[in-house]
């Protein structure tokens, strides 16, 4: 499946290159260090706490059961950013798969995460995923205008859904693809 693709390494429209590779167990370390670089506001919406050891591991947990295939970028031995498709356990949703992905705020904009979306978008495929889905606030206009340029569309938007680190509640906004139609506009630039 994906195992012959990885590592690889890919140049960035900033003339940078980056390796990728499917994450490991062994990889924890590389997570929390990547997390304690991010701002409060990265972090404020993340499934797990990816600056503890425990939400580290559970995420490692999540890879080994197979619920969560990750893809890594390195940028010699530091992480520049990660895309994963986590799947539910619960057998009536096991061919929806939601994406997640995270940039390094210094990589922002040098065309990582759409490379990094597009292959993630493959590891869905792969693993026999027949939507996507994308979980967001709905003032993270950045991130849902990424998204509906590869043609996610607005499934639904639940008032006070979601909480922050303050208490204060959001709306969350879940925005879906169906891989059955897939097309290569991940493959189109991304503006911004």
């Amino acid at each position: 499946m994906a195992n012959d693709r990885y590592p690889r390494n890919v140049k960035l429209k900033d003339g940078s290159n980056v390796t990728l590779r499917l994450m490991t167990p062994e990889d924890g370390a590389a997570i929390r260090a990547f997390a304690a670089k991010l701002a409060p506001d990265d972090l404020l919406f993340l499934r797990i706490d990816i600056t503890s050891e425990a939400g580290v591991e559970e995420w490692i947990a999540n890879l080994k059961k197979g619920n969560n295939l990750s893809i890594l970028a390195f940028d010699g031995a530091e992480l520049a950013g990660y895309a994963s498709v986590n799947r539910n356990s619960a057998g009536w949703t096991r061919r929806v798969g939601e994406i997640r992905i995270n940039i390094a705020p210094e990589r922002r904009g040098s065309g990582l995460g759409g490379i990094l979306t597009a292959e993630v978008f493959d590891l869905g495929r792969a693993a026999g995923l027949r939507k996507l889905t994308a979980q967001m606030t709905p003032d993270q206009a950045g991130a849902r205008a990424v998204f509906e340029h590869l043609g996610f569309q607005p499934e639904a938007l639940l008032a006070d859904w979601v909480e922050d680190r303050n208490g204060r509640t959001r709306d969350l906004l879940v925005m879906s693809y169906d891989l059955d139609g897939f097309t290569d506009r991940i493959d189109e630039p991304l503006k911004g």
